[in-house]
């Protein structure tokens, strides 16, 4: 049977039933009787909203997200009507989720590798959702509005608590779970150690006679403030990459071997690529780890120079206003806080996610 013979009420059915926006647009311009169709059709929004929740969803805790102010609550649910504009933040913020679902693996198992594996589509759900969640929590929590005075504020503490109150224990553990691989991604991609420089360059140079100059001011050349321009803050995080001018072209990355930063040379020296030793690195962690999903990705995959990551938080985040530095991350103490509250042990969450009993991917699912 011809598919343009099918009455329109069957073909609209159709559409909604595809499994991705891409799929919609590509169906809509097979030909002329479809495009009319699906642009004529009141239900192209429904469609859109389907095809949405099926690539991207779950689509509540992205509308929650994406239509999330400081005018209410974080934690009190909106219904808001779909709209074109909607629509474009759904899918910027669906596509970050969707870049987390390729990280996830290589970071939970990273030392495992027996046990690494692509996840199936369950595990694809949850890890967008506790994405979406931690997303949200940042956009709420992490922002000017919550300076380190603050920190104990009963009424900023109960705020907090009244958020992840809404989700059941299971799905604290998998907000847990994904916070780790966060972590792990800014640790060790983002703000390496000292150690973790060492470990790298020995890696790549294991016969170098060069000895990294940790916590030594150097005369170099000041490195590129080249950064990637975003609205901080904001699930409609524009992703571009932005390049400014600068007067020591040999620090762009672009100019570099593919080994930069680990190649040392009279203009740059590795050791300046490190956030310090254990104890000052893990406070810097702290603080970076009040970043969002989204720009912990741009960071990752666009900022390679501890100059560029400094650049950014400091005119894009932190817009001199102090309140970034110092003030280290709230979800986990407030996780704790909610655990406890329910009865529920906290290192017993912890070992449940270390061995695979909790978390987005379970052992032997």
């Amino acid at each position: 049977m011809d598919l343009e013979t099918l009455p329109n009420e069957i073909i609209t059915h159709i559409f909604t039933r595809l499994p991705t926006i891409s799929s919609v647009l590509a169906l809509a311009s097979t030909n002329s009787h479809f495009h009319t169709l699906y642009h004529a059709s009141s239900q192209r929004l429904a469609i859109l909203t389907a095809a949405a929740n099926a690539e991207f969803g779950p689509l509540e805790d992205i509308l929650q997200l994406c239509t999330y102010n400081a005018s209410q609550p974080a934690h009190v649910s909106r219904q808001v009507p779909i709209s074109d504009a909607l629509i474009q933040e759904i899918l910027k913020v669906g596509r970050v989720a969707q870049q987390w679902e390729d990280i996830y693996p290589f970071k939970k198992w990273k030392d495992d590798y027996a046990s690494r594996r692509l996840l199936f589509t369950s595990e694809r759900f949850a890890l967008r959702r506790a994405i979406y969640r931690l997303w949200l929590y940042t956009s709420a929590f992490h922002n000017r509005r919550h300076p380190r005075s603050t920190r104990m504020n009963m009424l900023v503490v109960a705020e907090r608590s009244a958020l992840l109150h809404n989700w059941p224990a299971a799905e604290l553990a998998e907000l847990y779970d994904v916070q780790l691989v966060l972590r792990d991604v800014v640790a060790n991609n983002i703000c390496p150690s000292n150690g973790r420089i060492r470990q790298k360059y020995q890696k790549r140079y294991p016969d170098s006679n060069h000895q990294l100059l940790f916590n030594i001011h150097l005369n170099h050349p000041p490195p590129t403030s080249t950064w990637c321009s975003t609205s901080p803050g904001s699930p409609s995080m524009n992703l571009m990459h932005t390049q400014s001018e600068s007067k020591y072209p040999h620090h762009h990355p672009e100019h570099q071997s593919p080994l930069f930063p680990w190649s040392p040379s009279r203009h740059h020296e590795p050791s300046t690529e490190a956030w310090g030793d254990d104890i000052n690195h893990y406070y810097i962690i702290e603080d970076m780890m009040k970043l969002s999903p989204a720009q912990i990705l741009l960071l990752r995959d666009r900022c390679p120079l501890k100059a560029q990551v400094e650049s950014f938080v400091r005119t894009e985040v932190d817009q001199g206003e102090g309140w970034f530095g110092e003030n280290g991350e709230t979800f986990c103490e407030t996780l704790w806080s909610v655990v406890k509250g329910r009865g529920g042990e906290v290192e017993e969450v912890k070992a449940g996610v270390g061995v695979g009993e909790l978390g987005v991917a379970l052992l032997g699912a």
